[in-house]
């Protein structure tokens, strides 16, 4: 075992004898949740945001409650539970719940789309966990989700509501006190659902991209920086576009998407150019009817993760990223009857993203805690040649780069395997150095005290050691052999100093 890419996570290499070759497994934080409590809120929760509502530095819920025209605010302890909720009443049929500070007080306050009244509500906030009643903003017809951003650079937050009847998007500017301007309105394809805010083309410009649910296609709209936006531009998607997300997920710079496709149960990723357009979506196999789609970074890897809730399974579905634009197979977890909404957040103060699901039927959100669960997966192979036997090897920096390499006893074509690394998980080819019959251990030490490692091999066939030492650059010496004894057979060896002279010995196990 080892740190092959300097992580600070040891990794793990396996020899196996019978088929010639050393795999590399590599350490990851797996990302899993655990279940840990449900809160009650109103009836139909649909939608669920997460923000600190108290300014005591724990995060709080808030929740859409489709059928009671309210929202539910659950201030968090800090400890992953919840006090109960507070209710604040909405517009009619409120169906998506975001949070901002819209007045630049510092203070975190909510915006709400009211499904049936074609209006947001925004909901300023006191800070201390209490909010004020409403105030209501025409939209289009059926505003189904809201996303913020500086559209017009003047530092005050702004608004963008997708309306799900009139295939458009309203653009509302912010004044900077908690009150916006009258909508104006861009086309995008048919039933567009829900809405993202990003830079796609690097101007320092915030750009929008839109779900479009009967057309299959994502809309990007690019901002000029003054409030207005260019006609749309479409990519397609799976089948039903209900959620996307924005995020880097191929660390390139650029802003990614990724969409959840309700009738393929597919998330699709389409990588970004930075220029505003993206390649072809590539899809990714979710649970049943995926409604909502979140991007973080669940096992503090660096790397973005997916979320999504899916309807009909009542799972979560985790994807974790391997940073350079494809995922990993998901992970579900239990999420409670017919779960349409997921947010996340740190709950429990560990340093750890959780996640919070509201679930339609059974009037709930519940929180899952993160955990760490480091797992192995199988990085690479190296090749050490046709009949090698590999049976046998040892890590040590052998070039003097802080890279670790790797020494390998091939008892089948009698030699010593060196593979230097890359410190990223790679190796250079094998280079070889002739022992006697049969390697078959192997370690390493400093036998001539030049600071650079040697190597000592157990030849069983000729019952003997070799000793190679080292040149300091990743290259060896021809062996020098020492007898262990007429047909010992030696097949174990190992190195100390084991009479506390600070010289090193060296100790073999005979057959």
């Amino acid at each position: 075992a080892g740190d092959f890419n300097n992580d600070g996570r040891s990794e793990i290499v396996v020899a196996y004898d019978d088929i010639d070759n050393v795999d590399v497994l590599v350490a990851y934080d797996a990302g899993s949740f655990v279940m840990q409590t449900i809160h009650s809120t109103g009836r139909a929760p649909i939608c669920v945001a997460v923000g600190d509502f108290d300014n005591d530095t724990r995060l709080d819920i808030v929740i859409a409650n489709y059928y009671d025209d309210t929202i539910s605010v659950l201030l968090g302890y800090g400890n992953g539970s919840f006090a109960n909720q507070k209710t604040y009443r909405t517009g009619s049929y409120p169906q998506f719940v975001a949070i901002s500070d819209f007045n630049n007080d510092t203070r975190l306050d909510i915006v709400v789309a009211n499904q049936l009244d074609n209006t947001v509500s925004i909901l300023l906030g006191y800070g201390n966990g209490f909010f004020a009643d409403q105030m209501t903003y025409p939209t289009g017809d059926n505003p189904k989700f809201v996303a913020m951003g500086d559209f017009n650079n003047d530092t005050r937050l702004d608004i963008v509501v997708s309306n799900g009847n009139n295939n458009t998007v309203s653009i509302l500017l912010g004044y900077g006190n908690g009150s916006f301007t009258n909508q104006t309105t861009y086309s995008t394809g048919s039933n567009p659902s829900s809405v993202a805010v990003g830079d796609f083309n690097n101007d320092t410009r915030s750009d929008i991209v839109v779900a479009n649910t009967n057309n299959n296609t994502v809309s990007v709209l690019l901002g000029y920086g003054n409030g207005s936006f260019t006609n749309q531009m479409t990519y397609s998607t799976g089948s039903n576009p209900s959620s996307v997300g924005v995020g880097d997920f191929d660390n390139d710079t650029r802003l990614d998407i990724v969409v959840a496709n309700v009738d393929d149960n597919t998330v699709s990723i389409l990588l970004g150019y930075g220029n505003g357009s993206f390649t072809n979506q590539t899809i990714y196999s979710t649970g049943e009817n995926p409604l909502s789609v979140v991007v973080g970074d669940f096992n503090n890897d660096t790397r973005l993760d997916i979320v999504v809730a899916n309807y009909f399974s009542n799972t979560v579905s985790i994807l974790l990223g391997y940073g350079n634009g494809s995922f990993a197979i998901q992970t579900t977890y239990p999420s409670g009857p017919f779960p349409n909404s997921v947010a996340y957040g740190d709950f429990n103060n560990d340093i750890r993203l959780d996640i919070v699901v509201v679930n339609w039927l059974g009037n709930t959100a519940r929180v899952l805690l993160g955990y760490h669960n480091q797992v192995f997966e199988k990085k690479m192979t190296l090749i050490t040649g046709n009949g090698s036997r590999p049976i046998s090897f040892a890590i040590g920096d052998f070039n003097n780069d802080s890279h670790i390499d790797i020494a390998v006893a091939n008892s089948g074509t009698n030699n010593v395997g060196i593979f230097l690394g890359h410190g990223n998980y790679s190796f250079a080819n094998q280079m070889t150095f002739s022992t006697d019959s049969t390697p078959i251990s192997v370690a390493i030490g400093d036998f001539n005290r030049d600071t650079m490692l040697d190597i000592v091999v157990a030849n069983h066939g000729n019952s003997n050691v070799g000793i190679f030492l080292g040149c300091g650059n990743g290259s060896f010496l021809n062996q020098s052999t020492f007898t262990t004894g007429s047909k010992s057979q030696p097949y174990g060896i190992a190195v100390g100093d084991f009479n506390n002279d600070t010289l090193v010995n060296i100790a073999t196990l005979l057959g």
